[in-house]
């Protein structure tokens, strides 16, 4: 998100629905991708990579202390992105999660068709 985030400012001018709009695939195939063992993780990762992907997209004026503001301020305007990502990787880890338990409970077998 961060390489997003500088891709983002660069090409088009720190546009922060660019980036929410980026931020949706990222979440999807991180929840794809993620290991079997950390699906739990997914869902947690996300909102920090969003948070970190902000950094160069988010107003910068003032020094550090401007950065930090333009930092809260970009995370309070553009939190349907980053609640909607953490959603989607949510949902996906959870049907992922369910699937590999009732493989487990079947021993492994794919349940019958019908």
């Amino acid at each position: 998100m961060f390489a997003l985030g500088c891709l983002d400012q660069l090409l088009f001018g720190a546009s922060l629905t660019l980036y929410g709009v980026l931020f949706l695939p990222v979440c999807l195939l991180t929840a794809v991708w993620v290991r079997k063992s950390d699906l739990a993780t997914a869902p947690v990762v996300v909102p920090i990579a969003f948070a970190a992907g902000l950094l160069p997209v988010a107003d910068s004026s003032g020094g550090l202390l401007g950065r930090l503001m333009g930092l809260v301020t970009a995370l309070a305007t553009q939190a349907g992105w980053l609640y909607g990502g953490t959603l989607v990787a949510g949902l996906i880890v959870t049907g992922r999660k369910a699937a590999l338990m009732r493989r487990q409970r079947t021993g492994g077998r794919r349940p019958p068709r019908y």
